[in-house]
């Protein structure tokens, strides 16, 4: 959050004791230096809303520590092909890609390796940077449609944000794999097909935003399964049929489907069928139990 001009310097060398390099909010331009592999005790790498003009760093993937991958408003471009590491990013919790220039299809062969999207749960209250040699570490997500700064990392709190680039082609079913997800925003790029139902396995995800691409068919009645999920944003799409109904769904408002056509049923106006009643809200003692801020400390 300075006015640093130029490039990152080339030279890191041997930073085997360097756990968090936050340079966002800058002018830095350039790419990103491919010496950051020295730095082997790595965990949280910022480096947003700057100039840089680069392809997708995939050789980080090899870093053993790093949880925080922030890449979001610069100049990134082109495909993100298949990992080159047997575990690429094993570790990696948070992922920002956001507001750059990526293109091609979604990167599916990552989804299905990201070990620590895949199961971190844990009974304990932990912090990213705790441990004998302490940090603070501080990122601003956009979480739940609104942008947070985060002072402390809860280590359960795993998201994936790819919006605002040029991805098209379909959304790959490997995710459903990564069910200690938070967080899911692949909204505003080209993506086409329907939504998979795999995306059901998600139980723990709060945010799902899908908005502003082209997918189409109706609304997977296994998505009633994310349990979890208090803020939903489908609209402007090409979805249609009806809008399931039950859990979690019962909560949502119009705003969540605006701009499909198709689409009918709770809460929407439109009826389903041949029903010639207006549908009404669909009758369910279901309560949300605590909001995200809640059970979050917010």
């Amino acid at each position: 959050m300075n006015k640093l001009h130029g490039t990152i310097p080339q030279t890191f060398v041997n930073g085997k004791y360097l756990r968090q390099l936050i340079l966002k909010g800058n002018q830095l331009g350039g790419i990103l230096p491919r010496s950051l592999l020295r730095c082997g005790s790595l965990e949280v790498l910022d480096v947003g809303n700057n100039k840089i003009n680069d392809t997708f760093p995939y050789w980080l993937e090899s870093l053993p520590t790093l949880q925080v991958l922030i890449l979001k408003s610069n100049r990134f471009h082109g495909y993100i092909d298949s990992p080159k590491a047997a575990l690429p990013f094993q570790n990696l919790r948070i992922m920002d890609l956001s507001s750059n220039e990526f293109s091609g299809n979604l990167p599916s062969k990552y989804f299905g390796n990201l070990v620590a999207m895949m199961d971190a749960h844990t009974d304990q209250l932990e912090y990213m940077g705790e441990g004998y040699y302490y940090y603070e570490v501080s990122v601003s997500l956009v979480m739940k449609g609104f942008t947070m700064e985060l002072v402390k990392i809860q280590t359960i709190l795993t998201t994936i944000d790819l919006s605002n680039n040029r991805f098209e082609g379909e959304i790959p079913r490997l995710i459903g794999k990564l069910k200690s997800l938070k967080g899911l925003n692949i909204s505003h790029n080209k993506l086409t097909g329907s939504i998979p139902s795999t995306l059901g396995n998600l139980s723990n995800l709060e945010w799902l935003d899908l908005s502003s691409n082209e997918l189409v068919g109706e609304i997977p009645q296994q998505l009633t399964n994310m349990i979890s999920l208090s803020v939903l944003n489908l609209s402007r799409n090409k979805l249609f049929g009806p809008i399931p109904n039950g859990k979690q769904f019962n909560t949502f408002e119009n705003s969540s489907y605006s701009g499909n056509l198709g689409l009918c049923g709770f809460p929407l106006s439109e009826m389903c069928g041949n029903n010639n009643e207006p549908q009404q809200s669909p009758s369910s003692d279901f309560q949300k139990e605590g909001s995200w801020k809640e059970t979050n400390g917010f």
